[in-house]
């Protein structure tokens, strides 16, 4: 990852990262993403079962290990997939911050209409110069039970915003699920955290539980 993220309105950060703190911060962010895709490959096999099927399909005490899910084991699901594009996004916001077209939600919600677009392609579209390596990867055109609401919210290029949400009734936990990446961001205070991944939960999920969740999870990040 490039380097961290700074807001706007106090302008780059004044500190000089020497190779320890580079190094730190990028141990950080893989330790994040890569702690998260393993809580949700190991979540992915029990989706929608109740703890009696839990236990009557792996034991009394649960699952305990990695299980098949999708045909394989240990396999994530469209959270971690867009967890990514997250990053993506907000890399993409860092690139643009000094050329005047500064605004991480629509990096961010641009991330996530190419997290859409690999829902319904076969595979990666050459002719769309924009899309970067994350949305060449082949192994990201495959379903992973996304939600209906962002598929939804996703399925045209208006935006969502907290003046006019998508899905106005959606409150599930997918905006929590990718928002770890938010809490990543070095130099903002945890209420523009916190603003930022309201306003990208918004993209797919209008209901305050959905939003509000999503921005409180992204600040026990940052605080973490």
């Amino acid at each position: 990852m490039a380097a961290p993220l700074t807001p706007k309105q106090g302008g780059p950060s004044s500190a000089v990262w020497g190779r320890a703190e580079q190094q730190d911060f990028r141990s950080r962010v893989r330790g994040t993403l890569i702690g998260a895709a393993l809580g949700d490959a190991l979540g992915a096999p029990l989706a929608g079962l109740s703890l009696e099927e839990v236990r009557a399909a792996h034991g009394p005490q649960g699952l305990t290990d990695l299980a098949p899910a999708y045909g394989r084991r240990g396999a994530v699901t469209a959270a971690t997939q867009q967890a990514l594009f997250t990053v993506d996004g907000l890399i993409r916001a860092q690139v643009r911050r000094d050329t005047g077209a500064w605004h991480p939600p629509t990096d961010v919600h641009r991330a996530y209409l190419r997290w859409a677009a690999t829902q319904r392609d076969w595979g990666p579209d050459e002719r769309r110069k924009e899309d970067g390596w994350l949305a060449r990867e082949e192994w990201l055109y495959s379903r992973r039970d996304p939600s209906r609401d962002c598929l939804l919210g996703l399925g045209n290029d208006v935006m969502g915003t907290l003046e006019k949400p998508k899905n106005v009734a959606a409150a599930g936990s997918a905006p929590a699920a990718r928002s770890a990446p938010f809490g990543l961001l070095v130099g903002w205070e945890p209420q523009l955290v916190f603003q930022l991944a309201a306003e990208c939960a918004v993209q797919t999920h209008g209901a305050p539980a959905a939003y509000l969740s999503a921005g409180a999870y992204a600040v026990l990040v940052h605080g973490l």
